[in-house]
């Protein structure tokens, strides 16, 4: 269902671009701060945005994982997972989840694919849905199948030459 074009069964965040490298984001009342390291010529006034899409595949596999736990009647002292992403150009060409906590092996074993199962941002990521991008305000023109790209109305020559920042 949608009321003014948003879809209620969705999330947004909006990020406001304050120059250089930095944005601020605001999601669900909270502001995130968004930026690149000096080296890459930003200030370090936080994460890169690769680290955010990281935090949020680790802490979402942490919170599906506790909950598979609490279904099963399973207690994962000290859980922690950790995301890492190896970059493959501008994306990342592998990920990983390693999940750490003193409960035995054989006990967090089957709790992985369940926890897997029900993470959103694995799911979405697993999935990889079409991204569009639009300019407020404007009027929508009806998709033709076969003529757009994820990347918008540009086609890979033009992006050749865009490279930002490792983030």
């Amino acid at each position: 269902m949608q009321i003014d074009g948003v879809h209620l069964d969705s999330a947004s965040v909006v990020a406001v671009w304050e120059g250089g490298w930095r944005c601020r984001v605001s999601a669900s009342g909270f502001d995130l701060i968004v930026d690149e390291p000096p080296e890459a010529g930003g200030t370090g006034t936080g994460p890169m945005p690769t680290e955010y899409l990281l935090a949020a595949m680790a802490s979402c596999y942490a919170l599906a994982l506790s909950w598979a736990a609490g279904k099963r009647g399973v207690a994962l002292p000290d859980l922690a997972v950790t995301a890492t992403g190896v970059y493959d150009g501008p994306r990342f060409g592998a990920l990983q989840l390693r999940v750490a906590t003193s409960a035995p092996a054989d006990v967090v074993s089957p709790l992985l694919q369940p926890a897997l199962r029900v993470c959103y941002v694995s799911n979405t990521m697993a999935s990889s849905p079409a991204i569009e991008v639009v300019i407020a305000g404007e009027p929508r023109a009806p998709e033709m199948p076969g003529t757009g790209d994820a990347a918008g109305t540009g086609d890979a020559a033009d992006a050749a030459g865009d490279q930002a920042p490792s983030a």
